[in-house]
């Protein structure tokens, strides 16, 4: 049995990740990319996010699944909790100038929580599956596979008008814009914002490679139960 202290700087880093990343969400990116203004698909979020998936290959690749597993979990009642706590907190303190509504918070709740947890068990099963193969497959494939996952289920749940029936919909989110702010195909404008998400976690789960390697090397084995 594992003492919680053996992964304690595993739960405090996941802890961080969620906890700064539900505030950052709040925030766009301000800036001009030629006739892309950054601000209609990224929030600074999606920056942060996406390291929750290095933290889970981390846990993994030292004390194996089960341990992993558990800090998702503990991850997962963050998401759920920041997601209802933190906008009228911020939006209080002057930090954000709109306040959610009572039951929008509660449906993106349920998006963050359940886009988190299904997201970061399938990057636990797939790093457990492919750990043997070579040392960069488990973390690029995994958080790849989550990464997709993870934002097909946030932003579907969130915005989604098939999804009304858990809350509100959001009337910007559904409204018809150029695909990520450019392209002459209009689409609702929630997809441009999942389209800029998955591509900067896509990155990050590339650039993610350098610390854990760097990390890992320094693990001769995993650490026994």
């Amino acid at each position: 049995m594992f003492r919680l202290t053996s992964y304690a700087p595993f739960v405090a880093a996941m802890a961080l990740i969620v906890v700064a990343s539900n505030v950052l969400v709040q925030f766009p990116v301000n800036g001009q990319i030629g006739g892309l203004a950054l601000a209609d698909i990224l929030t600074w979020g999606a920056f942060t996010y996406p390291f929750a998936f290095l933290v889970t290959d981390l846990a993994n690749r030292r004390y194996g699944p089960a341990v992993a597993r558990r800090i998702v979990f503990v991850g997962f009642m963050l998401a759920v909790a920041c997601s209802i706590l933190m906008p009228p907190l911020l939006f209080r303190y002057g930090f954000i100038e709109f306040e959610t509504a009572a039951d929008r918070l509660v449906r993106i709740a349920i998006a963050s929580g359940a886009a988190f947890l299904t997201a970061q068990l399938l990057d636990v099963t797939v790093f457990n599956w492919l750990r043997q193969r070579s040392w960069w497959r488990a973390p690029v494939f995994g958080s790849l596979a989550g990464s997709v996952l993870d934002t097909a289920i946030f932003f579907s749940v969130a915005f989604s008008a098939a999804f009304a029936f858990i809350g509100p919909d959001d009337a910007f989110a559904l409204e018809n814009a150029p695909l990520l702010g450019l392209l002459p195909v209009e689409t609702a404008r929630w997809m441009s914002w999942a389209a800029g998400d998955l591509t900067v976690k896509l990155a990050i789960a590339v650039f993610a490679l350098i610390p854990y390697r760097l990390i890992a090397a320094r693990w001769a084995q995993p650490a026994a139960a």
